[in-house]
This record gives structure tokens, C-alpha cells and sequence, in this order.
């Protein structure tokens, strides 16, 4: 008897989980980055994500709690989805640099390279890439068939034949400055129309 659809997407979400499980041990257990006794700080979110959030280091809070996107940034992150109309249920946040060193520059280039591995474990159908940093990590990393990303904010490009990505500033410098809270949202709210746009199956 042939696997109803819902059946294989079941299947789909454990591989999904046990891989995200799997990646999560590795990086607690990777010695490359001087870190010292801190955790990583792992991505959060449905591991079959339309939509993954990308950027580049974590702040204090996301280090506390060892999650991307938590606290303020996290916050204004949910009421800018809930405006759009965007289920969060839909939405993987997740950083370049998951290790919380001192300064970003001192991650290693390969624990950065494993953001690779994780896109292609969520496998989003869209990547929304927050800042210049974050963006030059995911220009370098090797992705199949990956196009470069141009740093146009609110602008649609294409990833790979099946990604697309949508490149914002940094959340984290658009959270206290009105001006950088408009620029951030202009282009965020890109994000809501091709929310809109997409075939509900």
C-alpha cells in the first residue's frame, strides 16, 4: 500500500529533526572556536521552514539563552511577522556565527561553512539575509547551483533554483534608531507579499 502524502511529509519533518539533533550535538561538542565554557547559540524554529531568518553573531540575550532571535531582537521579530501576517510556525531563525566568542572574526571559517548544512536540513524556500556580514557568509558559502546576493535591501533575488533570498539590514542595529527601524521594515516587509503570493500547497 503506497504512503499517503501526509505520510511522507511525517517522514520528511523526523529526518529533518534528527539531523537538526545531530548538528546541534556537533556543535556543542566542536572545540574550533575559542569559547571557552559557553554553548553555541542554536537556531530555533520549525525544522521545515518556508522561511529561514539569517544573521551574522548573537547578542547578549541570544548567548543567555543559547537561541537565535531571542529578546529584544526576537520580540521585535515576532510583532513584524504578526503584522505581516505571517505564521511563525513557518519561520527557522538561526545565526553565521553560532559560537559566542568574543568578536565574530574569531569563529572558525569552517563551524560558519555548517550554515550550509543547515540550509539544506530546513531546505527553506526562501532566505532572508540580515546585514552586510550575514550576507558575505552566504556569498561564500557552497551551496549548489548559488547565485552571489546582491545587497539590495527589499529586493527579491534568486539563491539557488529552489531558494529564493531577500536581503535586509541587521535587525540588531534597527532596533533603537527610528531611521534604521524604517529601512529595516521597508525591506522586511518585502517578505509579507511573497508570504502572500505563495501557492497554498
Amino acid at each position: 500500500m503506497p504512503a499517503t502524502d501526509d505520510e511522507i511529509r511525517e517522514k520528511y519533518l523526523e529526518r529533518a529533526i534528527r539531523e537538526l539533533n545531530q548538528l546541534a550535538r556537533e556543535l556543542q561538542e566542536c572545540q574550533q572556536c575559542p569559547r571557552g565554557q559557553l554553548l553555541p547559540v542554536l537556531g530555533s524554529g520549525h525544522p521545515q521552514a518556508d522561511i529561514l531568518l539569517v544573521k551574522h553573531a548573537a547578542r547578549p540575550a541570544e548567548v543567555e539563552e543559547g537561541v537565535a532571535f531571542y529578546g529584544r531582537t526576537g520580540n521585535a521579530l515576532m510583532k513584524s511577522l504578526k503584522r505581516l501576517d505571517i505564521d511563525p510556525l513557518a519561520v527557522y531563525g538561526t545565526l553565521c556565527v553560532k559560537c559566542p566568542v568574543l568578536d565574530p572574526v574569531m569563529a572558525d571559517p569552517g563551524c560558519i561553512a555548517r550554515l550550509a548544512e543547515e540550509i539544506a536540513i530546513i531546505s527553506p524556500k526562501i532566505v532572508v539575509v540580515m546585514g552586510r556580514e550575514a550576507l558575505a557568509v552566504v556569498n561564500d558559502l557552497d551551496l549548489p547551483l548559488s547565485r552571489e546576493l546582491d545587497p539590495r535591501p527589499g529586493e527579491l533575488q534568486r539563491l539557488t533554483p529552489s531558494i529564493e533570498a531577500l536581503f535586509v539590514p541587521n535587525i540588531d542595529e534597527a532596533l533603537d534608531e527610528e531611521g534604521a527601524k524604517r529601512e529595516f521594515w521597508k525591506a522586511f516587509r518585502v517578505l509579507g507579499q511573497w508570504w502572500a503570493d505563495l501557492p497554498p500547497y
